[in-house]
């Protein structure tokens, strides 16, 4: 790679004092993961592509499917990809909240009280299951996915830069869940769901997993001070008003709808914008369209919809075809954006 060569010549720099990365070069490091994480997930690059948007997006991702299809492979692959701190939480029932953030415990030495963090104290945090534990645990991320900190005992406590959670949940329909809090939701920048493979995928699955899985062979392919850049860069992504009035009519258009009891809310606004700047930078492109926006509405806006008086998985296919429905109707700017 030319990064050296490539950051000389530009004499500004980045918030963490480094010179900014160009969009080739985060296209050429993102082309790389992609390639890397298909090697685990065969088949389902749509998803895979949109799991790279949320991380550059300094969002978190949600990750719902029947058992078995590859929710927990694809957040170990992503995280594996990075070369940066992981850990992961096996939700269970009787999980508890300070399990999660960490607990304060008395030294008797120092005579104070010292806090031990939790494993959510990590660069990217797998969370297997979520939906598995009560609510009241659930509860202990809703701090951490949205102000990045914990606070116990009164005292707060920051968490790394960056900070990703990839939390994987079955259908609600299933034994021993809980539904996610509106609220939580809300806070998961996009979610996706993977599906069965193709026939010649899952071929190619059963020969090329004879003998070792190709998570195994995954290695760091980016160092956490280039994510750092890629992420610096896909704030400086370009976004005319004409594209971000077309994003903000696409919200709130949900608000309206005469089939939602509750619509997509300005945090909604903010995610769908931020994903849709990733999802240009990884094109190539130094600004944002309108088919950017269109191409993330459904992941970003699906989850956050509740449908008035339906629930369950027919509610959740009703909402992103309702999102479809909305991208459909919502007049598209005619400005061509600046530069």
């Amino acid at each position: 790679m030319t990064t050296t060569t490539q950051n000389a010549q530009n004499p500004s720099l980045s918030s963490g004092g480094e010179a900014p990365m160009e969009l080739d070069e985060v296209q050429y490091l993102a082309r790389t993961i992609l390639e890397a994480v298909g090697t685990v997930i065969d088949g389902k690059a749509g998803a895979i592509s949109t799991a790279l948007t949320v991380m550059l997006a300094e969002g978190h991702l949600l990750i719902e499917d029947v058992p078995g299809v590859g929710k927990t492979q694809l957040a170990r692959a992503l995280a594996k990809a990075v070369d940066a701190s992981v850990s992961r939480i096996q939700f269970t029932p009787d999980l508890l909240p300070s399990d999660i953030t960490g607990v304060s415990i008395f030294d008797r030495q120092a005579n104070a009280f010292e806090f031990k963090p939790g494993p959510v104290f990590a660069n990217i945090v797998i969370g297997d299951e979520i939906n598995r534990a009560s609510p009241k645990t659930q509860s202990a991320l809703l701090e951490s996915l949205e102000e990045r900190q914990v606070t116990v005992d009164g005292f707060s406590h920051p968490l790394p830069d960056p900070f990703l959670v990839v939390a994987t949940q079955n259908p609600v329909e299933m034994e021993g869940t809980y539904s996610l809090p509106e609220a939580q939701r809300d806070r998961f920048m996009a979610r996706i769901s993977l599906g069965y493979p193709d026939a010649a995928s899952e071929l190619r699955m059963l020969s090329q997993r004879e003998t070792a899985s190709p998570l195994d062979a995954l290695r760091p392919l980016v160092t956490l001070a280039q994510l750092r850049r890629m992420i610096a860069a896909v704030r400086r992504v370009y976004a005319a008003r004409t594209v971000e009035r077309y994003t903000v009519d696409i919200v709130q258009a949900t608000r309206v709808h005469p089939d939602l009891r509750l619509g997509a809310s300005p945090r909604a606004t903010l995610q769908l914008m931020r994903a849709a700047k990733a999802w240009a930078a990884l094109n190539g492109r130094r600004f944002v369209i309108p088919d950017d926006v269109d191409a993330l509405s459904g992941p970003v806006l699906g989850h956050r919809l509740i449908l008035a008086g339906r629930s369950g998985a027919g509610a959740v296919s009703a909402a992103y075809d309702i999102v479809e429905q909305v991208v459909r109707t919502t007049p598209v700017p005619l400005d061509e954006p600046a530069v």
